[in-house]
Order: structure tokens, then C-alpha cells, then sequence
């Protein structure tokens, strides 16, 4: 009796992910401090922005808050040996606990909600800059 050799997938198959980018705006990697407080209260905090895009940003905060919550913020960077600061408000959209919980930072995703055009026209100038 002749034994055949089974086969779970044939020569010409061929598996693969397929990712489909949902944002609207692309994402820039930077690394800027920032600092925020809610819109309710006066206490200022600090934190680091990792990417940033026309939309919003993904950011690195000390204390946990809830989805929704609304945020001044300032970021900060140098331009041409010169200070800048971006200022805007933003609402936290997402988040992500596990992250670096155990350092005492937790990350977010922030969608701005208002951002005049004069401080949208320095974010995109930076992210232009970064983006070369």
C-alpha cells in the first residue's frame, strides 16, 4: 500500500496582512514636551508628545483620565534657535492603560478641537520640517 503525503496548503497559496490606514491625516514621529491642564481646573501638568499630525497627537501623560476629557495644551519646541510654543485644545479620543503604567505614564490619542490658524499653520511647519 503506497502512503500519500498530506498537505495542508498548496504551493500557491500565500497568506498575508493586509493594513488599511484610517487616518486622515499622516502621522510624524517627534518627541516635544507639552504641557495641559483640563479645561476645568488650573493645576498645569507636563508631558511628551511622540507623534503628531494635522488632526492631533499621541501623547505620554502623567495622570489616568477618561476618554472625553478636554484639554489645554501647549507644546513646545525651537525653531531657527528661537522658543515656540503651539497652543490648542484637544480631547482625549483613546486610550491605552498598559502602556508605561508602571512608570506613571499612560498614553493617549488627542483629536484637536480647536486650534486657531495661526498655531495650525506652526504645527504644519514643523511637521513639514520633521517630515524632510
Amino acid at each position: 500500500m503506497r502512503k500519500q503525503k498530506a498537505t495542508t496548503q498548496s504551493a500557491h497559496t500565500k497568506m498575508g496582512i493586509l493594513a488599511v490606514e484610517r487616518r486622515r491625516h499622516p502621522r510624524f514621529v517627534v518627541e516635544l514636551p507639552l504641557d495641559y491642564h483640563q479645561t476645568e481646573e488650573s493645576d498645569l501638568y507636563g508631558g511628551i508628545v511622540t507623534n503628531a499630525s494635522e488632526g492631533g497627537l499621541l501623547v505620554y501623560l502623567p495622570e489616568r483620565m477618561n476618554l472625553g476629557t478636554v484639554l489645554k495644551i501647549q507644546i513646545f519646541y525651537v525653531r531657527e534657535l528661537e522658543f515656540n510654543m503651539i497652543k490648542a485644545v484637544a480631547k482625549i479620543v483613546w486610550s491605552d492603560m498598559a502602556a508605561r503604567e508602571s512608570w506613571g505614564e499612560h498614553r493617549y490619542g488627542l483629536q484637536f478641537i480647536s486650534i486657531d490658524k495661526d498655531n495650525l499653520n506652526k504645527l504644519m511647519t514643523l511637521l513639514k520640517e520633521v517630515g524632510k
